[in-house]
């Protein structure tokens, strides 16, 4: 219960920051938090990662829903003694993202990114992506080195 609470907070963070972006930057469109470092830039992203093969929303919809459905499927199938913090965690993080900005597709037609690191040359981004690439980065974990082992805890048994 305690991944399901944390796919919902990070989930509505994500809700709240790029509604908050909406309101702040659009207007502005950019706002530097620390110079040469970190701004909040509005970016309507209509591709996927990056911004690549824009203009494809109905076939982004369903990969989203076939990659939410995939990893459900992992956490879900993979046998309770082996289910390991991170499979957990990270199952719940790239779900959080993923509805995060499936969200934003459905109901405007691009995702809202506002995160740019500006010390290196890297798109804006937003919090669910933030979720999704920390959370994929769990399951590689989970999978390269806990999968098949008994890994489940006494503290863990009531979080299913």
């Amino acid at each position: 219960m305690t991944y399901i609470i944390v796919a919902i907070v990070v989930w509505l963070i994500d809700i709240i920051t790029k509604i908050s972006a909406v309101k702040v930057l659009m207007p502005i469109s950019s706002v530097e938090v620390i110079k040469n470092i970190l701004s909040f830039t509005y970016v309507e992203n209509r591709g996927i990662a990056f911004g690549m093969f824009a203009g494809r929303r109905v076939f982004f919809i369903i990969v989203s829903v076939i990659i939410l459905a995939a990893v459900v499927f992992v956490v879900v199938k993979t046998p309770k003694l082996s289910r390991s913090a991170f499979l957990k965690l990270g199952g719940a993080l790239v779900i959080s993202g993923a509805v995060g900005n499936l969200t934003d597709r459905i109901i405007k037609g691009f995702v809202v990114d506002f995160i740019e690191v500006k010390f290196i040359d890297f798109p804006v981004f937003n919090i669910a992506d933030i979720a999704v690439c920390v959370g994929a980065a769990m399951l590689i974990i989970h999978f390269l080195f806990f999968d098949g082992k008994n890994v489940s805890s006494a503290e863990d048994k009531g979080d299913e």
